[in-house]
């Protein structure tokens, strides 16, 4: 069963950047779509980014286009959420989200694998 582990969280002022890690163990992520969701205090999670995991597009939340850029390193297993420009509005917990089978499209709901999340804050 996958499990996965989100890290790379913390404080910044507003404008500066910081850059997600999603690990997985009991499997192989390259071969997942694997989404970041964010939940902020009182808020709906909200998708914010994914990666296909059959054709490698991606997908990303008007919120966050041209800020954030999502990505793979097939040599670590690693998808990362590098996130520029950073708003107070920014400011939630992030979780990498995986689905059930292999090879999936990004889609808005049914993953079945999260992480146990980290926290981002953006604050002067």
């Amino acid at each position: 069963q996958l499990q996965l582990v989100e890290s790379g969280g913390g404080l910044v002022q507003p404008g500066g950047s910081l850059r997600l890690s999603c690990a997985a163990s009991g499997g192989t992520l390259d071969l997942y779509a694997v989404a970041w969701f964010r939940q902020a205090p009182g808020k709906r999670r909200e998708g914010v980014s994914c990666v296909s995991g059959s054709d490698g597009s991606t997908w990303y939340a008007e919120s966050v286009k041209g800020r954030f850029t999502i990505s793979r390193d097939k040599v670590t297993d690693t998808v990362y959420l590098q996130m520029h420009s950073l708003k107070p509005e920014d400011t939630a917990t992030y979780y990498c989200a995986a689905p059930r089978l292999i090879y999936s499209a990004c889609a808005a709901q049914g993953y079945e694998y999260w992480g146990q999340g980290t926290q981002v804050t953006v604050s002067s």
